[in-house]
C-alpha cells in the first residue's frame, strides 16, 4: 500500500491531523484549544458540520462550477498564509536607511517568528495581509474588540548581543494622524503636547503588537552596561566587534571636485543622503564603512577622510531633547554615550530623581503603573517607593548606519514584549532610486541573514 493510499483511510487522515493540532497546541500552551480536536474528528470521521459552508459538494458527473473553486482556493490560502504569518514567518520591507549597509532600504525579507518564540496574538481581529493600516495607510486594519495578554511561546534560541532583530517600535504606542511615521513623544518634546496634537494631529493609541515594525541591531542584552565612546559600542568593558556592515559618517574633503556617481554607488551609499558642499570643499556627512574609507582614500580627488564624533556641548544642535533620556543630569550624544544598565526581569534597582528619567517609562507604558513624584518622593500606584523590581527584560538597539538611525539612543530599551522575530531572508530588493531592470539588486535575492 502507497502511503498516498494509507493516508486516503480516513482514521489515518484524522491521526495525522489529531497529531498535528494537539503539538500546535501545547506549543500555545492553552489546552482549552484541545476542544478543536471535536472539529477535527467531525472533518475527517463524522462529517456533520459543513464547516467550509462556502465550499459545494458535487454528486457524482456534476459540472464543476469554477466561480465557487476559486473562492474555496483563495479562502483556503488566506487561512494558511494568516496562520502562518502568526506563528512561523511574516513578511517585512525594510522602510529607511537606518541599517545600511548590513540591510538595504528596499529589502524585502521574511521575518523568522519561531525563533525567538512567537508571540500569541494580542489583537486577533486584523484584516488578514495587513498589519496597523488599510492598503492607502488611511484607516486602522484592527479591532480592539478582543484583546489578549501578552504571552510568548517556545522558541528555539534566545535573542543575543548582535543579533538582528524585528519589534513593535516602543514610541509607537501614540501616533499622529498627520505624521504617523514620526515619534509622537519627540514632538511633544520639542513643540508641547497641545501643539503637536492640533497641528499634526489628532492623535491614534495603538496595542503593542500594533505598533510599527523596527528592524536594527541588539547591541546589548538585559543584565548588560552599554557606553559608546566616540562612536565605538562598548559593551561589558569589551569593544563591538567591526562587523562589515556596520558604517559612520565622515567629512571628505576633495580638490574641488565632485567623486563619480557610479563609485559612489559601488560603495552602497544611499545618494539621497549626500550633498556637496563647494564652500568645504566636499562631502560634510558621507556614510561609509571601514573598507569604504580605505577605497576612498586611494582616490586622486580625495584630500582627506575624517570620521564625525559628537561631543556634547551647550548648541542647540546638542539638545538634551533628542537623546534619551532627555534630562541634563546625562549629557550625551548619540557617539558618547552612557554608561547604562540595560533591565533585567526581576532585577531591583533603588530609584532616586536623578535616575528616575531612566525607568520612568518603563514604569509606566510599558509595565502599567501609575508614577508621580511630589516633594522630593517617587510614589508607584499611590505608594512611595524607594526601589523598583522589573517585570520584564529589556534590550538595546542600534542601526548599523550609525548617524542616521533612530534607534534606542533617541527613545530608550526595547521591552521584551515588543520583540517580533529575526530577519531570515531576503526574497526581494529593489533599488527605489532606478527605473525597471536595473532597480532589482539581483546579488541580494534569496540572501540568507
Amino acid at each position: 500500500m502507497s502511503i498516498k493510499d494509507l493516508y486516503h483511510n480516513k482514521w489515518v487522515r484524522f491521526s495525522f491531523w489529531a497529531l498535528l493540532y494537539t503539538l500546535w497546541v501545547i506549543w500555545l500552551g492553552n489546552f482549552w484549544w484541545l476542544l478543536g480536536l471535536i472539529v477535527v474528528f467531525d472533518l475527517h470521521i463524522t462529517k456533520r458540520v459543513k464547516w467550509a459552508f462556502w465550499k459545494k459538494r458535487y454528486k457524482e458527473g456534476e459540472k464543476r462550477n469554477t466561480l465557487l473553486d476559486w473562492l474555496d482556493a483563495l479562502i483556503f490560502a488566506v487561512i494558511v498564509v494568516t496562520f502562518i504569518n502568526m506563528f512561523f514567518f511574516q513578511a517585512f520591507k525594510i522602510p529607511s536607511s537606518s541599517m545600511e549597509n548590513s540591510l538595504m532600504t528596499g529589502d524585502f525579507l521574511f521575518v523568522n517568528k519561531v525563533k525567538y518564540g512567537p508571540k500569541v496574538p494580542q489583537t486577533p481581529l486584523t484584516v488578514p495581509f495587513t498589519h496597523n493600516v488599510m492598503p492607502g495607510g488611511l484607516k486602522k486594519s484592527y479591532s480592539t474588540l478582543i484583546q489578549n495578554d501578552y504571552k510568548r511561546m517556545w522558541g528555539y534560541s534566545e535573542l543575543k548581543r548582535d543579533d538582528y532583530v524585528v519589534f513593535n517600535f516602543p514610541h509607537g504606542d501614540t501616533v499622529l494622524a498627520k505624521r504617523p511615521q514620526e515619534d509622537y513623544h519627540t514632538y511633544v518634546r520639542s513643540f508641547g503636547r497641545e501643539y503637536a496634537q492640533e497641528v499634526y494631529g489628532p492623535i491614534i493609541v495603538r496595542p503593542t503588537d500594533k505598533k510599527d515594525h523596527y528592524v536594527k541591531r541588539c547591541v546589548a542584552v538585559a543584565g548588560d552596561t552599554l557606553s559608546i565612546v566616540s562612536g565605538k559600542v562598548i559593551v561589558n568593558g569589551v569593544q563591538q566587534p567591526d562587523y562589515k556592515g556596520i558604517r559612520n559618517t565622515y567629512t571628505v574633503v576633495t580638490d574641488g571636485s565632485q567623486i563619480n556617481v557610479k563609485f559612489l554607488e559601488d560603495l552602497q551609499i544611499n545618494l539621497a543622503e549626500l550633498y556637496f558642499d563647494i564652500t568645504l570643499p566636499g562631502y560634510p556627512a558621507m556614510p561609509l564603512t571601514n573598507e569604504g574609507v580605505k577605497k576612498l582614500e586611494e582616490l586622486k580627488v580625495v584630500k582627506e577622510v575624517a570620521i564625525n564624533i559628537d561631543e556634547y556641548s551647550d548648541s542647540p544642535q546638542h539638545s538634551l531633547l533628542e537623546i534619551f533620556p532627555f534630562n541634563q543630569n546625562y549629557p550625551w550624544t548619540r557617539d558618547n554615550y552612557g554608561p547604562l544598565w540595560i533591565p533585567e526581569k526581576g532585577s531591583t534597582v533603588e530609584l532616586t530623581e536623578a535616575n528616575l528619567p531612566l525607568y520612568q517609562r518603563i514604569i509606566t507604558a510599558y509595565e502599567g503603573n501609575e508614577l508621580k513624584v511630589e516633594n522630593g518622593k517617587i510614589y508607584i500606584n499611590s505608594q512611595e517607593a524607594t526601589t523598583y523590581t522589573f517585570k520584564q527584560d529589556y534590550y538595546f538597539m542600534m542601526g548599523d548606519n550609525r548617524h542616521n538611525s533612530l534607534d534606542s539612543r533617541y527613545w530608550g530599551f526595547v521591552p521584551e514584549d515588543h520583540i517580533v522575530g529575526a530577519p531570515a531572508v531576503i526574497w526581494l530588493s529593489v533599488d527605489a532610486n532606478k527605473s525597471f531592470p536595473k532597480n532589482i539588486r539581483w546579488n541580494r535575492i534569496l540572501k540568507f541573514l
